[in-house]
């Protein structure tokens, strides 16, 4: 099997374009994960932050009733 020496830049041309395309896939994939991961946990901390402001509110709700009685 004879290959054309015209061939060989080619496919190193396409190959590492192709590797370069894959690269920055696989790093911008990597960020956009870590966005979402922080998201997630910026949303939780400020889910907590609720919670925690409504059990104090009900917790000034059973005083207020207390002293009421």
């Amino acid at each position: 099997m004879d290959v054309n020496p015209l061939w060989i830049p080619i496919v190193a041309l396409v190959f590492g374009t192709a590797m370069i395309v894959a690269i920055v896939a696989i790093v911008h994939w990597f960020k956009a994960r870590d966005k979402e991961l922080q998201y997630h946990q910026d949303l939780r901390v400020r889910e907590m932050e609720h919670q925690r402001k409504m059990k104090e509110l009900e917790i000034e709700l059973e005083k207020a009733k207390q002293k009421n009685t």
